[in-house]
């Protein structure tokens, strides 16, 4: 199948070639505050999200030169109409600064006339001020216009290169989304108020004897599972479904995970198998501490494991009627500690409960709820990229291999349940896991993301010959 085809269009010194460079990830088209430099077609292949497509650089279009019988005029007039020919989209740019003129309106009265998708470009808007401009270019006739900063990488370069691959023919029949481009899976888009009312599944897991099945009792108001002070009483991954405000909620009790060098083959081996297997299965997972208890190392493999599946966590410290000192400043002295030896989840919130005197063992289900809005949390392109921009700036990335320094291009989401960002890069293999982990923390700070894993995919721009 022949890659779509992309034509940037407009009058010239709009910020064309500039666009096509930043897209492209090298100065290919030479940029000049001259008006007219470029005039034939550049073609250069580009992506975005996993779609591939030849994106098309044209020369200014002056049709009052051309209407005064300029020869050079002419015949990039007729390069840019073999290239709208050509277009499966189009992108027409014009200058947010100048404003809208008399060439913009000659402009669109061509492009009108090729009965292709259109996408209104507004370039050079650097700040604020600058988008008061906007609305006038409604009077073209071409839809929403689009700010942005060709020069800068800020506005919605991002949202401006989704909205392309959006109008781009269906393969195979069906219309592939970014993610199955990507080999993600991602949700059908959903609303808050869906997220509220979508069904819950909840895995309760933890080491033997910390309250699993208690808790399992309690939130759910009968005894659904068995309840002993003897280890491994649980043996299946039992699931429990009820109705908690409206809503359907799962809950997964699982067998205590040991050690394996405790574990005996045979019965307990195969439940340790299934509780692990119950992450998978879990939306939300909350993983059961005893308070009065140090942080165990299956405590911090379990984890791991939490985080590895891409879950979205909450750390439930039960037992606390064990603990003397229940002042909210040893709750956040606590709570710090235990994610500081819980690192793998540090991202996730800190529920303290007792089911023995029946304290805030509900606060299990609310914590859980937002955990699980948060882990579904979009956010658009240009967000994304304006924070990603900001960090660079604030902290540019540290130089690799013979003074080589890693440059960002542009930063999307693509997917939910984990939070999953794609990044193209110039050379994926330039960046350092404490620069992605700075980069991580600063996407939380902006957006949160409580209680969710985010995950960071890295796409070098391909090398030409």
């Amino acid at each position: 199948m022949a890659k779509p085809v992309v034509v940037i269009v407009g009058r010239p010194n709009v910020g064309k070639s500039t666009f096509f460079n930043r897209c492209i990830g090298e100065k290919h088209s030479i940029v000049d505050d001259q008006p007219g430099v470029t005039r034939d077609r550049i073609y250069r292949d580009c992506d975005w999200s996993g779609h591939d497509f030849l994106l098309v650089d044209t020369g200014g279009i002056l049709s009052h030169e051309y209407k005064n019988g300029d020869p050079l005029a002419k015949e990039v007039l007729e390069q840019v109409k073999e290239a709208l020919a050509q277009a499966d989209v189009i992108i027409f740019m014009v200058d947010g600064k100048e404003g809208i003129n008399g060439a913009d309106e000659e402009v669109a009265g061509i492009i009108r006339r090729v009965k292709k998708p259109v996408i209104l470009t507004v370039n050079k808007i650097d700040s604020v001020r600058e988008n008061n401009n906007m609305m006038d270019f409604y009077s073209l006739g071409l839809g929403d216009p689009m700010p942005l900063s060709a020069l800068t990488g800020s506005g919605a370069v991002g949202d401006l290169l989704d909205k392309i691959v959006s109008y781009f023919p269906a393969k195979n029949g069906k219309k592939l989304t970014r993610d199955e481009e990507l080999n993600t899976i991602d949700e059908e888009e959903l609303t808050p108020e869906d997220l509220a009312t979508k069904p819950l599944s909840i895995a309760i897991i933890g080491r033997p004897n910390v309250g699993k099945s208690s808790i399992t009792n309690m939130l759910c108001g009968q005894k659904r599972a068995i309840v002993s002070d003897i280890p491994g009483t649980t043996r299946d991954a039992v699931d429990t479904t009820f109705n908690h405000k409206g809503r359907e909620i799962t809950l997964i009790d699982t067998a205590g995970i040991r050690r394996k060098s405790r574990v005996d083959y045979g019965i307990e081996a195969f439940s340790v198998v299934r509780s692990l297997r119950a992450i998978d299965r879990a939306d939300v997972v909350a993983l059961v501490l005893d308070a009065s208890l140090e942080i165990s190392d299956q405590d911090q493999k379990l984890a791991s494991k939490i985080e590895e599946a891409g879950k979205a966590c909450v750390i439930v410290l039960n037992k606390w009627d064990l603990i003397e000192d229940k002042s909210s400043g040893a709750m956040k002295r606590i709570a710090d500690d235990v994610k500081a030896q819980l690192r793998s989840i540090d991202y996730a919130e800190v529920v303290f409960t007792s089911v023995l005197t029946k304290v805030r063992v509900q606060k299990i289900l609310e914590a859980c709820e937002r955990t699980f809005l948060e882990t579904h949390r979009r956010v658009t392109t240009g967000l994304v990229n304006q924070i990603v921009a900001e960090s660079v700036a604030l902290v540019p990335p540290p130089s690799g291999k013979r003074g080589k320094r890693l440059k960002i291009y542009y930063a999307t989401q693509v997917s939910v349940a984990p939070p999953t960002f794609v990044l193209k890069v110039s050379d994926a293999k330039l960046m350092v896991r404490n620069y992605q982990t700075y980069l991580e923390r600063k996407l939380r700070e902006a957006f949160g993301f409580t209680g969710s894993p985010v995950r960071i995919i890295l796409r070098s721009k391909e090398k030409r010959d």
